[in-house]
């Protein structure tokens, strides 16, 4: 896949989940998200690897999101199927961001310092951005304390995904695919 269109749709499913979870459509994210790994999955020479990332992603982006929800540092917009969990936008955007593991993101491949800070770094400017711009998410904590927890679990979600993104197609030949 294109990495220009790979990053374009990632950012249009970051918009339609946040700014449809803002305004109380919890759909738009997943609907968004269907619609990109559609053209993933038509365009990847890997389409098997990012459908075993976005899966993965979905479990841990739920167990993630719901640990904010359950220690008290977040409360999620259109908080379907429960407040008490993670919403299904928000487990529908760690599924869009897997699917740029293999494309857009992989630059970052065999860099797991690099894919920690950028996680460390990106991962609560996400939040922040969903919270203070979009009304998204909510902090129920201090701030401090929630994105200093983001940005620890970013810091190291990101290069393990990333490092289960190279396990399942290699450096080489994502460079090799770039060449071609």
């Amino acid at each position: 896949m294109p990495f220009l269109l790979n990053l374009i749709l990632f950012q249009l499913c970051w918009i339609a989940a946040v700014g449809g979870a803002g305004l109380g459509y919890w759909w738009a994210g997943p609907v968004a998200a269907v619609v990109f790994a559609a053209v993933v999955l038509k365009t990847s020479r890997w389409p098997r690897a990012d459908m075993e990332l976005a899966g993965l992603a979905a479990v841990v982006g739920f167990v993630v999101d719901s640990a904010y929800v359950n220690f008290g540092l977040l409360q999620f917009a259109a908080p379907v199927p429960t407040p008490h969990l993670a919403p299904i936008w928000i487990v529908a955007m760690w599924v869009s961001f897997a699917l740029t593991l293999n494309h857009s993101l992989s630059f970052l491949k065999g860099r797991p310092l690099m894919a920690f800070v950028f996680g460390l770094i990106g991962g609560p400017f996400a939040y922040y951005v969903a919270a203070q711009k979009f009304g998204a998410a909510q902090l129920t904590a201090a701030p401090m304390t929630v994105y200093l927890t983001l940005a620890v679990a970013w810091g190291l979600v990101t290069p393990i995904l990333m490092g289960l993104a190279t396990r399942r197609v290699p450096v080489t030949e994502v460079a090799l695919a770039g060449a071609r």
